[in-house]
């Protein structure tokens, strides 16, 4: 089974921190609030990371295996 990480696409993101919200365990944030993404989502919050992607306003955060 691959693991599956979340990716930051830089230029979109605004650091509204809503991912951080939504996948705490796995989003930190940094001092301007932009995330940080703690190593591969672990299976138990899958469904947080997918709700996380579709919850960014600048949709600026996907999911990768």
């Amino acid at each position: 089974m691959s693991k599956s990480t979340l990716r930051v696409d830089w230029p979109k993101c605004k650091g509204r921190g809503l991912c951080h919200e939504v996948l705490p365990d796995v989003i930190d944030l940094d001092e301007w609030g932009y995330p940080i993404v703690n190593g591969p989502v672990p299976p138990e919050h899958m469904g947080d990371a997918r709700e996380a992607v579709k919850v960014c306003p600048q949709l600026a955060l996907r999911l990768v295996r």
